[in-house]
């Protein structure tokens, strides 16, 4: 699995509604099969794209689903479930089946990422922890993509976990940002948990403790020879650089090189060009140089368009919180139960009715050209089918695919979109469409509902 918060108990998340609905089913015998699809109805801001992430953990809790006693014991306590439903949960496993948009592919604003297929209560209950899930991370994982895109081929590492909301988001973000192309992550339990490569390098309290700046440098080198990074900003940057210059030289006796000095506030582009050519004068040019702190794409496009020296970033408050967009308008709604397709008419929260297949069209360059939303048994000529099945009677249809494997369907996908849709501040929208076929079905379950 690849998160630990799976047990017994985790039917429990979810929101009440979502039992209280399924007991006037139950009541009802409506336990026939339910679609649910997983969609985002408008951008956040200065999206053009949007990132698949979460469908892993999604997987992992419903494989898992079930109610213990212990809930059913809490259930039973508050008074609001009878006996006979309570029962029934305690044996509801999750039996359906579930299409999705691969972890690491783009999507756009009104495709289907996710649909669920199942008995009615089954899929239902399953809305909340889905949502949580999916939404955070394609969050996370669309910041992260737009970082590495700022970059322009800068290494970036993770530094979120101290400022992310919570120890699971912290975990998220150094995994969903793996995915979407940085290099390393900071948090060590995130390394180890997902095999992405660590990074770190030091404090300023580790610096502010020793008697002298230039003995922290040194003991810090003598410490890590081969891995030697040192932070400049504790007192003076640029009185911190030449005794970082003294402290490389030292380390070039023994036969070690310093690998790279960390700027953490101030002027990046300014101290940049005036560390980075102390060090060229002291024929240290091989030393990188790290910026980090309170950065984020926008701050990363300036440094980068004004050709500042900084060689590598690490990235944290901003990006692992998404700051400049924390929320998404995701939204986990039926489409079809019992064979009849479905649909919400109200202004504004309208959607298309019946399961569904999102097409991908290519350009004879081999770019992304369009997507179009079907109808889920339809094929337009030359377009690419994005949901594929991941899981049928309950279970995995197929191993889980490596992190790696994710990031490298990333990269193909990124490549293949046209460099407008990744502007930073309004991009123009993807163009997305309905297919003829999913049209005449819009309209006529439109018109049964206004008939009725």
């Amino acid at each position: 699995m690849s998160s630990g918060i799976y047990g017994q108990d985790l039917g429990l998340f979810t929101d009440l509604y979502e039992l209280t609905m399924g007991q006037a089913f139950f009541s009802q015998g409506m336990l026939a099969p339910a679609t649910f699809s997983l969609f985002i109805r408008a951008y956040p801001p200065n999206r053009g794209y949007l990132v698949s992430a979460g469908l892993e953990d999604v997987l992992d809790y419903l494989e898992a689903l079930s109610f213990g006693p212990a809930a059913l014991e809490y259930l039973d306590s508050t008074g609001i479930f009878t006996g006979d439903f309570l029962q029934y949960l305690a044996g509801l496993r999750f039996t359906g089946s579930v299409r999705a948009i691969p972890e690491g592919r783009l999507f756009f604003t009104d495709e289907p990422v996710l649909e669920v297929s199942g008995p009615m209560i089954e899929a239902q209950l399953a809305e909340t922890f889905i949502i949580n899930q999916i939404n955070l991370q394609t969050l996370l994982a669309t910041k992260a993509a737009r970082c590495v895109w700022a970059a322009q081929g800068r290494p970036i590492s993770d530094f979120s976990a101290r400022r992310a909301q919570g120890t699971d988001a912290a975990m998220k973000m150094a995994r969903s940002s793996y995915l979407a192309g940085f290099q390393s992550t900071s948090n060590v339990l995130a390394a180890q948990r997902y095999g992405i490569p660590p990074a770190g390098t030091m404090a300023h309290s580790f610096i502010s403790s020793f008697i002298s700046e230039e003995e922290a440098f040194q003991v810090y080198a003598d410490t890590f020879p081969g891995r030697t990074i040192l932070l400049l900003d504790t007192y003076d940057t640029m009185e911190g650089a030449e005794k970082a210059v003294r402290v490389a030289k030292n380390m070039e006796k023994q036969g070690h090189r310093l690998v790279a000095v960390r700027l953490d506030s101030g002027d990046f582009d300014s101290l940049s060009r005036q560390v980075r050519r102390m060090f060229d004068l002291a024929g240290l040019d091989h030393v990188k140089i790290l910026a980090s702190g309170g950065l984020d794409e926008f701050e990363l496009e300036t440094l980068v368009g004004a050709g500042a020296p900084i060689d590598l970033f690490g990235v944290g408050t901003k990006a692992g919180v998404s700051a400049d967009a924390p929320w998404s308008d995701m939204a986990y709604k039926l489409v079809c139960y019992d064979g009849r397709p479905v649909m919400k008419l109200s202004e504004g929260k309208a959607y298309r009715p019946g399961a569904k297949q999102v097409f991908r069209l290519m350009d004879t360059g081999g770019m992304f050209s369009r997507d179009v939303i079907g109808t889920e048994d339809e094929e337009p000529v030359g377009g690419t089918r994005l949901l594929e099945e991941v899981m049928a009677g309950g279970s995995r249809t197929a191993p889980s695919p490596s992190l790696d494997e994710i990031r490298e369907r990333f990269n193909q996908d990124f490549g293949r979109l046209d460099q407008r849709f990744k502007s930073l501040t309004n991009p123009p929208h993807y163009p997305v469409a309905a297919s003829p076929s999913l049209e005449r079905l819009t309209a006529k379950v439109q018109q049964s509902i206004n008939v009725e």
